[in-house]
């Protein structure tokens, strides 16, 4: 953003012509020529910069983010996986328990005493 002309002398001359002595006339002046031209105003390369700034962190963020989204994929496959061993796991000690219990009753009913 440039600068606002501003004529200085021309602005003091009509405060004094208002009244005011020179010396506050003068003050006046160069106070407001100072926040018109503002050295704190942003330029169009002060936004341009911070636009860039802003889509840098941005860009950091969205990255930030799908190496997230990858890191929770990795662990869902990682629990998909380890719920799976543990069903076979469970699987294979349940037919095992279902064979002993039923080699149990056969031997039971071996050894039971004749029925008269």
């Amino acid at each position: 953003m440039s600068a606002i002309p501003f004529d200085t002398l021309k602005f003091a001359r009509h405060l004094e012509a208002s009244g005011l002595t020179a010396s506050a006339a003068a003050g006046a002046a160069e106070a407001l020529a100072d926040a018109l031209t503002g050295a704190d105003l942003a330029t169009k390369g002060d936004l341009a910069a911070v636009g860039n700034g802003v889509a840098i962190e941005f860009a950091a963020v969205r990255s930030e983010f799908a190496a997230v989204r990858s890191e929770i994929a990795a662990v869902k496959t990682e629990l998909k996986n380890g719920i799976e061993l543990l069903r076979r796991d469970i699987t294979i000690k349940f037919g095992s328990m279902l064979v002993i219990a039923v080699g149990i009753l056969l031997a039971a009913i071996r050894y039971l005493p004749p029925h008269p």
